[in-house]
């Protein structure tokens, strides 16, 4: 078999032609009791820990590779020192489940981990001490675990969890001092109105001093007004079961299930949390729409090169537009990223951020860029559901950009937040210190010349959370720009006038008799320190020369959703600004025989006559061509000739068959056909046609 030429379809630095497609629909659920052995013990040991969105995904997986991949996952985002082999929270809940198992199933036909001293135990680990009221006279069985709390984690300094024997037989049961009352805790408790919290509290007194206050509260000195147990109660109890789940961000869970077919396995273990933003900018050169986006990992895995004396990180990011499962557009670039020793408490101060852009086209889409760093086989996310305006007459304010300063290009340069000469340099947080410079950006289109001389722009900044918000207006003039139909109109705004909070701007688009006409936003912080460290942007420059590469990729989503008509006009000026490019001749070839313009393809792809990485497309397309005009002779030479190249793409097997059945070669079309269906079993046409030549021959 001869595999010579250059089978895939890519375009230089961008574009990597319609991936796989990543199938969002959820896989149907598995029940607990149906999974392995080992994965039910799995999720009786995680029960108290494991976030309902965890083991919604996990109950999803279908094979016991994801499976194992997805619990090294659970452990490693609880691990407190990621950087070691050791992960001493796995070790120690594990330590903490073995001992309620040892030591909780005494009188108990439950496991001990499902007793309620074994749920506490597992959470909170051994109490600090603890009282026995075992052989007490006139009270049950009852124990009073004593534990130190955390503030930070909205637990009391001091707080003590009460066990006993219900009526003094069976299992040790957590006392609610409200459902149970004190009385529950009595041998005779006769007499007494179940009403009466006092009455009782002063008999335990009397019988075991200590264990009166704690029969109220479970907060020792929060004695309850007139001894009635506080709501307080509960909602420690509520603390302190969703402690084991707190800090636990559940997205890495949701990302394993979404992105493990394309994501490789050996990255599934170490997703890491991000930071990102995007704006759609019109670009004022090509006039297409942009997508310009950033993303920067929370953690970054850096490695040293000794013989040049450099750091090193490794970046793979692969970002696309879809429409529920369609993707329209998605590409591929690598971003490698070396510095010098001195640099490396800046980088691990700031982090990274990467940036890239890509061209659009109009409607809604979800936007999702996956980064991958090499250097400890780590992958982040950021997705985000966008509109890409159209063509229209009328006015629009694009959201937004808030950068912390800028930076001068050539104008010959399409870099990332880039407009004209300035590239607007962002933190993916939009998170700002007292010190910067707020430098707001935003796009006017659909301007006319009334609404250009007369309109301006308010923004408006108002505080959301502090008491006494902060509230400031500024007012841009259109008309302090040169008019185009399309302007951006910039404010730049000094950090220093906000106190530290939350805030939202509004830009608002009025005309001349202040009425508004179009309204955007975006969220910013003003951070209580004195400086942010804002992330390293890093990102790749390509010479507007090279432009028809974008419109390459734009016309291939138009052609995706079937709007052929803008299609072709993408492809024409891909086409003349660079008619020597020779994947686009591929591409634009492969669309005119799509649309029957058998003459045109045969007219372009001679610009591959002569290319050799290019002769099976060359061949393969001309073939297509000629067989779209019936001219099957003819195209049987060329997708001959294409197939001595590379015997092994089903498209021009099932173009060579089609011909040789019309020449009337059956056996030839039935060996070539079978061969297809042999590469590819789920082409029910070429099946059907391979059933007409069967039985045209046995006729025969």
């Amino acid at each position: 078999m001869s595999k010579k030429g250059v089978i895939g379809l890519s375009l230089i630095l961008l574009i990597v032609l319609m991936l796989a497609a990543n199938d969002y629909a959820l896989t149907k659920k598995i029940k607990e009791k149906d999974l392995p052995k080992k994965y039910r013990d799995f999720l009786d040991l995680v029960a108290y820990i494991i976030l309902p969105e965890e083991k919604e995904v996990f109950l999803q997986l279908t094979n016991d590779r994801d499976r194992d991949l997805f619990i090294e996952s659970f452990w490693k985002q609880r691990d407190p020192t990621p950087g070691t082999p050791q992960n001493e929270f796995k070790e120690e809940h594990i330590r903490r489940f073995n001992y309620a198992n040892k030591f909780f199933s005494r009188n108990s036909p439950r496991e001990g981990w499902r007793t309620d001293m074994g749920r506490f135990y597992i959470i909170l680990g051994p109490p600090t001490s603890i009282e026995r009221f075992e052989g007490t006279l006139g009270v049950y069985p009852t124990q009073v675990w004593y534990y130190y709390g955390d503030p930070a984690k909205r637990l009391p300094p001091h707080f003590a969890l009460v066990f006993f024997q219900r009526r003094g037989a069976g299992e040790y049961r957590l006392y609610d001092p409200l459902s149970d009352g004190p009385g529950a805790l009595l041998v005779d408790s006769q007499g007494i109105s179940p009403e009466d919290y006092e009455a009782f509290y002063e008999k335990i007194r009397e019988l075991a001093p200590t264990l009166a206050e704690v029969s109220l509260t479970r907060i020792p000195g929060d004695f309850p007004y007139n001894f009635q147990p506080s709501p307080r109660n509960n909602i420690l109890l509520a603390d302190i079961l969703k402690l084991p789940k707190k800090n636990i961000n559940p997205s890495y869970a949701t990302h394993f299930l979404e992105y493990k077919g394309m994501v490789s396995t050996e990255y599934m273990t170490n997703y890491i949390e991000s930071t990102g933003t995007v704006a759609v900018i019109e670009d004022p050169f090509m006039g297409m729409p942009f997508v310009h986006f950033s993303i920067s990992p929370k953690k970054i895995s850096l490695d040293y090169f000794k013989p040049k004396d450099q750091y090193f990180c490794n970046f793979t990011l692969s970002a696309s537009l879809r429409q529920g499962k369609k993707i329209l557009l998605q590409y591929q670039r690598n971003f490698p990223f070396y510095f010098n020793p001195d640099e490396l408490p800046r980088i691990k101060s700031n982090g990274l951020a990467i940036e890239d852009s890509f061209p659009a086209i109009e409607g809604e889409f979800k936007l999702i860029v996956l980064l991958q760093n090499s250097i400890g086989k780590e992958f982040c996310v950021y997705e985000e559901n966008i509109v890409v305006p159209g063509h229209s007459s009328s006015p629009r304010l694009s959201r937004p950009i808030l950068a912390y300063k800028t930076q001068s290009y050539g104008q010959e340069l399409h870099i990332p937040f880039k407009i004209f000469q300035e590239k607007y340099v962002i933190d993916p947080a939009n998170t700002f210190s007292s010190q910067d410079t707020i430098r707001v950006v935003s796009q006017v289109s659909g301007l006319s010349q009334d609404l250009w001389s007369e309109g301006r722009v308010q923004v408006q900044i108002k505080g959301m959370k502090s008491h006494k918000a902060v509230e400031k207006t500024y007012t841009i003039f259109l008309k302090t720009y040169p008019y185009r139909q399309s302007i951006f109109v910039s404010k730049s705004i000094l950090a220093n006038d906000f106190v530290p909070d939350y805030y939202e701007m509004v830009l608002i688009l009025e005309n001349g008799q202040g009425k508004e006409v179009a309204k955007t936003k975006a969220n910013f912080i003003i951070s209580p320190m004195k400086a942010v460290s804002h992330p390293i942007a890093h990102s790749k420059a390509l010479p507007l020369k090279n432009n028809f590469l974008y419109f390459f990729m734009q016309a291939q989503a138009y052609e995706k959703i079937g709007q052929l008509d803008k299609a072709e006009v993408a492809y024409q000026r891909g086409y003349r600004l660079n008619p020597e490019y020779p994947r686009g001749i591929v591409l634009y070839g492969h669309f005119l025989n799509k649309v029957k313009r058998f003459d045109d393809c045969l007219k372009i792809v001679e610009g591959l006559k002569n290319k050799e990485k290019f002769q099976f497309q060359y061949h393969f397309l001309r073939g297509q061509a000629l067989m779209g005009k019936g001219l099957y002779g003819e195209a049987i030479v060329e997708l001959e000739k294409g197939n001595s190249i590379y015997n092994s793409d089903t498209n021009l097997l099932n173009a060579l068959g089609y011909c040789y059945f019309q020449s009337g070669q059956l056996q030839k079309s039935l060996n070539v056909l079978q061969a297809s269906l042999k590469l590819n079993p789920r082409q029910k046409n070429i099946q059907s046609l391979i059933t007409k030549i069967e039985a045209q021959l046995k006729e025969n």
